[in-house]
């Protein structure tokens, strides 16, 4: 049990005769790549994608999103057995690990509104969740700027291109990856070292 961002971290107890259902969480906070590998990472985690959330199926293509001009955010679809790792213990990966909440329409050097944080909520549970700790990390102080994480209602989730997918996994000495990206998995690593597992998710 840890203490982050004045809430109480429970670890997960991993058994493999414990039954969960599979249940998906949908985050946004900044390029996908990223946000990606870090989630695929974490042990409980059975899958995910980068795509598009937050408006139509005939806008989400990459150079559409790419143009700022709507209103999908590069997100991640995490599929995973919540008898595992709790959607809880995504929220805590998702705001000390995968991004900096505090960014406003931008996530390091990527700037625009597709580049946002949000949670895309499937239901009133989830948003409940995270709303409780948005306000706790606020209340905290542990940033000096509030969460600007919006949010949103899951209306649907769009795959990426498929040269999206896996990207760091497929291209580990990529600039842009060895300089914003692997240091999230280290972060990760170091943090939550009862979630992290060395191996991806498939």
């Amino acid at each position: 049990m840890r203490v982050l961002y004045g809430l109480v971290i429970v670890t997960a107890v991993f058994s493999s005769a414990a039954f969960g259902a599979e249940k998906r969480a949908v985050f946004a906070g900044g390029c996908f790549w990223g946000v990606e590998a870090v989630f695929e990472h974490v042990n409980g985690v059975l899958g995910v994608r980068s795509g598009y959330a937050g408006d139509s199926k005939a806008t989400a293509d990459y150079d559409t999103v790419s143009s700022g001009r709507t209103k999908h955010a590069e997100s991640v679809e995490i599929r995973f057995d919540d008898s595992k790792v709790t959607y809880e213990q995504l929220l805590y990966v998702f705001f000390a690990v995968a991004h900096d909440p505090t960014e406003v329409d931008r996530q390091g050097p990527d700037t625009g509104p597709q580049y946002r944080s949000v949670i895309f909520y499937a239901d009133e549970k989830q948003k409940a969740s995270a709303r409780a700790f948005i306000t706790a990390i606020d209340l905290s102080k542990a940033f000096t700027r509030p969460v600007a994480t919006q949010l949103s209602p899951l209306s649907a989730f769009y795959p990426a291109e498929d040269y999206h997918q896996d990207y760091l996994k497929n291209n580990p000495t990529d600039p842009y990856i060895v300089a914003h990206d692997l240091p999230k998995l280290a972060a990760l690593k170091q943090k939550f070292p009862e979630l992290y597992r060395e191996k991806p998710s498939p």
